[in-house]
């Protein structure tokens, strides 16, 4: 089973920089990838960016593209995904998530499985 457990959540100021972790294990040969979204209030959740764990190439929704970052490693059974969070806006403010999935022809596509969630607010 996957367990998936973010962290690097915040209030920060317009302009300023986080960054969040995510930390998963039970991970099997069905995933090549991980990924984060975010979830406004009465939103569906979004996706955000995805990174391969194989060859690290990333993938970025246009809404972040050139702010947000996200990287991987790898350590024995833990594999841990990043994403560093720069020049927020207030339209930032969400819930972030990661996710375990595939990257396929393009595209992520999510596994079932989320972890709690991280809140992550940007005041202007």
């Amino acid at each position: 089973q996957v367990y998936l457990v973010e962290s690097g959540g915040g209030l920060v100021q317009a302009g300023g920089s986080l960054r969040l972790s995510c930390a998963a294990s039970g991970i099997d040969f069905s995933t090549n990838a991980m990924g984060w979204y975010r979830q406004h209030p009465g939103n569906q959740r979004e996706f955000i960016a995805s990174i391969t764990t194989g060859d690290s190439s990333p993938l970025y929704a246009d809404s972040v593209k050139g702010r947000f970052a996200i990287t991987f490693s790898r350590d024995n059974a833990k594999n841990t995904v990043f994403l560093e969070m720069n020049r927020l806006k207030p339209e930032d403010t969400a819930v972030y998530y990661c996710n375990v999935g595939r990257f396929l022809n393009g595209n992520y596509y999510p596994a079932s499985t989320w972890g709690q969630g991280t809140q992550v607010t940007v005041s202007s």
